[in-house]
């Protein structure tokens, strides 16, 4: 079973029977399917893959993919819960690589904004294998919207700031953003002060926590979680709420628009998993896993 299976409202799915009932009930009636030849396969010349999706709530479901044999038949390989996020959260290009154990892909995009290349697990893979094989990689102009699944969360309260607060923070980030466009190209300058910057706040923040909670110092934050590439330990402000029920078991699901680092994507917690009563303008703090769905551009949707 899935680890975030319960994300989705599937808490209580923990037996092989049951799963693969839903599996096949995915296969059968799914809300969204696509289809492409793999021509890059290392162990057969051409491969039909195959992609299933169902919602159970509004914007979230289960994917099922595999591929069929030569009689079309569809073998199950691996499938996995997802949430459909909104909006645009980053317009810098991605990169993709396969993973080594099985036919699914990883994105990596670098976004000044975090600071860390973002590696995700990459939703809409038979775009991009269309892509691939039809050798129209790179594709420009293309833009990512992340989405985030989480089994475990807790609401915190927001650090107050006036006005006067809010456009000196604001304003910080985008000299920040600037320096670290300018070190990418190799600015020596740009590099030196970003250097004495975080000496600086190392030495303000280690003296304030002494006497201070650090949940009042940080006001969000954007980090590598464990040892797996796509979770992360996140803390950011709530945006955007929004309530709704998986229709197969009734399990009430939350899903939150944060706003982490600058970053803006949608995140899916069971009611049962989030402690803490949501608000607009309090903030998240859990660990999520990453999921990526590159917007490509309209003249490439139909390769």
């Amino acid at each position: 079973m899935h680890k975030y299976m319960r994300a989705v409202g599937f808490s209580h799915f923990e037996n092989r029977r049951q799963l693969q009932e839903l599996l096949t009930e995915v296969v059968m009636n799914s809300d969204r399917r696509a289809m492409t030849m793999d021509a890059v396969s290392s162990y057969q010349d051409h491969t039909l893959l195959g992609e299933f999706c169902k919602n159970f709530a509004d914007g979230l479901g289960i994917a099922v993919c595999g591929e069929f044999d030569d009689d079309e038949k569809f073998i199950y390989e691996y499938f996995y819960p997802y949430l459909d996020g909104s909006g645009i959260t980053s317009y810098e290009d991605v990169s993709v690589e396969r993973h080594a154990d099985k036919d699914s892909y990883a994105g990596v995009c670098d976004d000044v904004k975090v600071g860390i290349s973002l590696i995700f697990y990459l939703k809409n893979k038979i775009p991009y294998i269309k892509a691939q094989a039809t050798d129209k990689l790179p594709i420009r102009g293309t833009t990512l919207t992340l989405s985030a699944l989480s089994v475990s969360g807790s609401i915190m309260l927001p650090i107050k700031k006036d006005k006067e607060q809010i456009e000196r923070v604001k304003q910080a980030s985008v000299n920040r953003n600037n320096l670290m466009i300018a070190a990418r190209k190799g600015d020596e300058d740009a590099i030196e002060t970003l250097t004495l910057e975080d000496m600086d706040m190392y030495t303000t923040i280690s003296k304030k926590i002494q006497k201070e909670d650090i949940f009042s110092l940080v006001d969000t934050y954007f980090m590598p979680y464990g040892v797996e590439c796509d979770q992360y330990s996140v803390l950011g402000e709530i945006v955007g709420i929004r309530k709704t029920k998986n229709r197969i078991t009734d399990e009430e699901i939350y899903i939150l628009t944060i706003c982490c680092n600058e970053l803006t994507f949608d995140v899916c917690i069971n009611i049962i998993d989030l402690f803490g009563e949501p608000q607009v303008g309090r903030r998240f703090k859990g660990v999520v896993w990453l999921q990526g769905y590159i917007n490509f551009p309209e003249e490439e949707n139909h390769l």
